[in-house]
């Protein structure tokens, strides 16, 4: 049992009464459908919860879906909730059967997830929620607290559910980042400085569930009353509060002013009726370079934001029309650099984290934005300065002031500026270390797995060229093999290479 558990559950025990897990999602989602109503019409959105399924040991599903219903929730509960190593729920309702922020339709409660609570944090934290907004360090009361493992999940359950129109979620969103970074207080209110946001729709550990991690029961302390919006906007400055007076503002456009403004938009949306978020064309203007970008800021990553990495990988992968199969293999990759970043001896990551982050690969998360980003691996990525110019003009001046600069100077800019090969790198340390792998091979060359793949078969004196030409049976036939025999040669050159040239892979004998 985790230290910051035993510590804030005797806390909890001693000011708060416990519920128990059955009760707190009937009370948390009081208008889940029952079985005989299913309404068609999206008025009654539902409750939808995550659970680990036994019979799924052994195949690539990790968690099974399925929709609180009000009638059979206790008997759901015991089935697929209580005691089970891994649930999840978050604190919205849904229209339809997926989980997904296009399907959110209620926000029945806002959760904010502090991890590295002890007792020193948790008593610390309990003194300065509620109270006089206008005084400093100051925190709404949450209607529950949840001791979830090493810290605790702080449940803001309001009294009626806030709909969520499009732009009242991108709110709440930044009004959840700054409540979250105004409670994330280091040696304060959490024992870990780097500050973890997630969005509206992150799903949290049930309670009643075990936490597999630490072998411990995650437990709920209900420490207030049900909360406003308006009570909440109170503990935040003005330019952070969610206004719903206006939830949505229609265009005041016709149909025919909009055809002749937007043509494209017309066509699509109007004539052939796809609603669907348009994706940026990111692939078919820089290919892959976005994708291969982010690859490389895998060692800049802290704890805390490892499994997010992942998962934004998952995102530009999609934003980069990359393949799965490639990001799964990335993300191995990744796994090795990601675990050797200081974290908590008991807090590896593993392949199940990658199946996870996977599910990011989706059209929601198509225009997924910069600043999200930020939040979520908290890592500062500059921003390309075009003062207002396109692309093409941008660099075209940007090349002119390189050219004066480096003709007053007597210079060429590309004098040693050619970037060495990585290749003779791997060949020395294969030659230097013959039974190596490539994992030993990267933490010693700190090259990145990619690269180390690409020339890990490649034989001294030989170039991309002659690799290529191995593959090929005329090669050996030309050599003077019988056609079998050029044919075996060339399947066992294919075999040998596909490592090194990932563009032979599947090529026909």
């Amino acid at each position: 049992m985790h230290e910051n558990y035993k510590e804030c559950l005797e806390i909890l025990s001693a000011q708060f009464e416990e519920i128990n897990g059955c009760a707190f999602y009937h009370e948390l989602f009081p208008d889940n459908e029952s079985t005989e109503e299913r309404y068609q019409d999206f008025s009654h959105p539902n409750a939808i919860y995550l659970y680990k399924d036994d019979d799924d040991l052994g195949t690539r599903r990790r968690l099974r879906r399925r929709i609180m219903l009000d009638d059979t929730w206790e008997s759901d509960y015991t089935d697929f909730v209580e005691h089970n190593p891994m649930t999840l729920c978050s604190g919205l309702t849904y229209r339809r059967r997926s989980n997904t922020m296009e399907n959110a339709q209620c926000m029945n409660a806002l959760v904010i997830d502090l991890d590295g609570v002890g007792a020193t944090e948790l008593n610390t934290l309990l003194l300065r929620v509620g109270g006089d907004p206008e005084l400093p360090a100051r925190y709404p009361l949450p209607t529950f607290v949840v001791l979830s493992g090493s810290g605790i999940h702080i449940y803001f359950a309001f009294d009626k559910p806030i709909d969520l129109y499009p732009n009242i979620k991108l709110q709440l969103k930044k009004y959840k980042y700054e409540l979250t970074y105004r409670m994330w207080e280091y040696k304060a209110t959490s024992k870990i400085k780097q500050i973890q946001y997630h969005g509206i729709n992150q799903g949290f550990r049930m309670v009643g569930s075990l936490n597999q991690k630490y072998g411990t029961e995650v437990k709920a302390f209900r420490s207030g009353e049900r909360v406003t919006l308006e009570y909440m906007n109170q503990y935040v400055k003005p330019e952070f509060r969610v206004d719903v007076n206006k939830p949505f503002k229609p265009s005041q456009m016709t149909r025919k002013q909009a055809h002749e403004a937007y043509p494209e938009w017309y066509q699509r949306v109007i004539v052939e009726g796809d609603k669907r978020i348009k994706k940026w064309d990111i692939a078919g203007k820089q290919g892959d370079k976005l994708y291969q970008w982010w690859l490389r800021k895998a060692d800049e990553m802290r704890e805390g934001h490892r499994y997010f990495y992942l998962m934004c990988m998952a995102i530009y992968a999609c934003k980069c029309d990359v393949p799965k199969k490639q990001l799964r293999e990335d993300m191995k990759d990744a796994l090795i650099i990601l675990n050797r970043i200081p974290h908590a001896a008991d807090n590896d990551l593993t392949e199940d984290d990658i199946e996870s982050a996977i599910e990011a690969y989706s059209k929601e998360y198509y225009n997924f934005t910069l600043d999200d980003i930020e939040k979520l691996c908290d890592l500062r990525i500059e921003r390309n300065k075009r003062n207002g110019q396109k692309q093409s003009d941008h660099l075209e001046e940007a090349r002119a002031i390189r050219d004066i600069r480096m003709k007053r100077q007597g210079r060429n800019w590309r004098d040693g500026n050619g970037r060495p090969s990585a290749r003779q790198t791997v060949l020395d340390y294969r030659q230097a270390n013959p039974e190596a792998t490539k994992a030993e091979c990267n933490r010693a060359t700190g090259l990145d797995p990619k690269t180390i793949r690409k020339w890990w078969s490649c034989p001294p004196g030989f170039t991309r060229e002659d690799m290529k030409q191995m593959a090929d049976w005329e090669y050996y036939l030309c050599a003077g093999q019988t056609r079998e025999e050029a044919e075996a040669a060339a399947r066992e050159a294919e075999e040998d290479l596909s490592e090194f040239m990932p563009e032979i892979q599947g090529r026909r004998i």
